[in-house]
């Protein structure tokens, strides 16, 4: 039995982390990477630059431990981070 969506990366359906350039991970699910950027659904964005609500912050770092143990909450269904932001796409196992 083949796999239906083999044209879109060996990445596709993976739980993947694109961190970007500046303080922002986005965590989501994988659907296709692009030239234009990378594709993800039910998805979650951190900005490490931005306090919570009792005015912390909290780390890229920290923010995927979370994530490796509790999974992330998925706030956007759908979204293509462009290509110019990315700094790498890695699986969020490789952060565990």
């Amino acid at each position: 039995m083949g796999t239906f969506h083999s044209h879109k990366g060996e990445l596709h359906g993976i739980t993947v982390v694109v961190d970007l350039i500046d303080d922002r991970v986005y965590v989501g699910r994988c659907d296709t990477v692009l030239p234009e950027g990378v594709v993800l659904l039910d998805a979650d964005v951190h900005d490490a630059s931005e306090s919570k609500y009792d005015g912390t912050k909290m780390s890229k770092e920290d923010y995927l431990a979370n994530a490796v143990k509790f999974g992330v909450w998925p706030r956007i269904e759908r979204i293509v981070v462009p290509a110019e932001d990315v700094a790498s796409v890695t699986k969020l196992g490789d952060h565990a």
